[in-house]
């Protein structure tokens, strides 16, 4: 006692100097959980639709670019996927989303809202002169669905290729690789490993790993909690991921409770995965709230139950 009371000045000077401390890693650390990735001129992750089937003009359906030394990977190919791509092109200057040059599509599911922009997948970009067959993969009953999208415009395709105009006779063609539930696609610019999710009763619904050389994207597809994709994403660069904000889901009958917590990722459960994985980066998509409210009580959400960066995805936004 003697001694604190002897040394008041110097312990008042330690406590001065140990608050200031503890203000200054305080703001190391929001400035950690807020500053953005350093860019990258190899790989761009590119937010085309950030929606889910609710038809929000802001949000297109959900589809996603990964650009790797010029090369576009598209993911999923929700409503109005090539002129999102278009315009993306125009505002970032990223010719790589030039129609023409949209020649790969992973999907994640076959949900209508993750769908339907496919024909425009595969025509759109032969119309403006791409000369490939689409490369296509997809869960089980991909073939079937790109099969009858090409019987549904078979008139089409015969009129462009026999009249009058000079289309060429093989880039409305898709060539589809269907993965009953794991497959690696390599090539000279990235490793993509698909992984199965879990999705409700879609049992062939898939996330991707992405791998290019200088970054780790992970996409989640629609999924509920699913352990899996905390493992693939562990130490990622980026994890693109949906969720609902569960203050909004109590407002839901009991019905529609039941179905999205079978289907989709509550901010807790969301909160698990990246704390167990520490991506660098979380980027919500598919955000999905109900009664009015806003898809920011996502991320106010998930920023409450999870310490690490977080950012609430919008469509044309490039990271």
């Amino acid at each position: 006692m003697t001694f604190a009371l002897k040394n008041k000045p110097l312990l008042l000077l330690v406590a001065a100097l140990s608050l200031l401390w503890l203000s200054i890693s305080g703001a190391k650390t929001q400035e950690e959980a807020t500053k953005p990735l350093p860019a990258s001129d190899i790989t761009k992750l590119v937010l085309l639709g950030t929606g889910n089937p609710n038809p929000f003009p802001d949000r297109s359906g959900p589809a996603t670019a990964i650009i790797v030394n010029g090369t576009p990977y598209l993911f999923d190919a929700g409503t109005g996927v090539v002129r999102r791509a278009a315009l993306a092109a125009q505002i970032h200057d990223l010719p790589a989303l030039e129609a023409k040059n949209l020649k790969h599509v992973f999907l994640t599911h076959l949900h209508t809202d993750h769908t339907l922009g496919l024909a425009d997948a595969i025509f759109t970009p032969w119309v403006l002169e791409r000369e490939a067959p689409l490369q296509l993969f997809g869960p089980l009953g991909s073939v079937k669905m790109a099969e009858n999208i090409i019987d549904a415009y078979s008139m089409d395709i015969e009129r462009r290729i026999k009249g009058l105009q000079p289309q060429n006779p093989t880039g409305w063609k898709v060539d589809t690789t269907e993965i009953a539930d794991s497959h690696i696609y390599k090539d000279d610019n990235v490793t993509i490993e698909a992984f199965p999710v879990c999705h409700g009763l879609w049992e062939n619904a898939l996330g991707y790993k992405v791998t290019t050389p200088d970054r780790v994207i992970v996409i989640s597809g629609d999924t509920s909690y699913c352990p899996i994709i905390a493992e693939k994403a562990k130490g990622a660069d980026i994890l693109v991921h949906e969720a609902y904000a569960e203050e909004s889901w109590l407002k839901l009958p009991d019905d529609w409770k039941r179905y999205h917590k079978a289907y989709h990722t509550s901010t807790s459960d969301l909160a698990k995965i990246a704390s167990e994985a520490k991506p660098k980066l979380v980027v919500l998509y598919h955000q999905l709230t109900w009664a009015g409210d806003g898809i920011e009580l996502v991320t106010e959400e998930l920023r409450q139950k999870y310490a690490g960066r977080v950012h609430t995805g919008r469509d044309l936004e490039v990271f």
